[in-house]
């Protein structure tokens, strides 16, 4: 099935990408590939922008059905768009490897955060 072999594809790309761009670095280039499907105008992607933009991205072979299908997922408020942040948590959905490290970013974040507050609370 093709979307299988684009879903595994993808799923393997996302870790390679975070691990080379570091978390910072992949937001950065999600954002960049929300903006090449989006529908300018509206500034959401729409299925008809993600159709009209797919091969951008290298997705010129999904089926109608398929693209349906991403569109149906991403759109968490059911509003018949994407908005950026709808997007890259589909992208993160489609990467279970990814989304596994991303909790290690997010503890590692938020460590981060209290060990600069704990600095910040103390004079000596």
């Amino acid at each position: 099935m093709a979307t299988n072999n684009k879903s595994n594809g993808f799923e393997d790309l996302l870790p390679v990408m975070a691990n080379k761009l570091g978390g910072e670095g992949l937001i950065k280039e999600l954002c960049n590939g929300f903006e090449l499907l989006m529908d300018k105008d509206k500034g959401v992607i729409t299925l008809d922008s993600l159709r009209k933009n797919a091969a951008l991205l290298g997705l010129q072979d999904m089926k109608e059905d398929e693209l349906v299908s991403m569109m149906n997922e991403g759109d968490l408020d059911r509003d018949g768009a994407l908005t950026q942040m709808e997007f890259c948590v589909l992208m993160f959905r489609l990467s279970p490897e990814l989304m596994e490290e991303s909790w290690f970013w997010l503890e590692e974040a938020l460590q981060h955060e209290l060990d600069n507050n704990n600095n910040n609370n103390f004079s000596f």
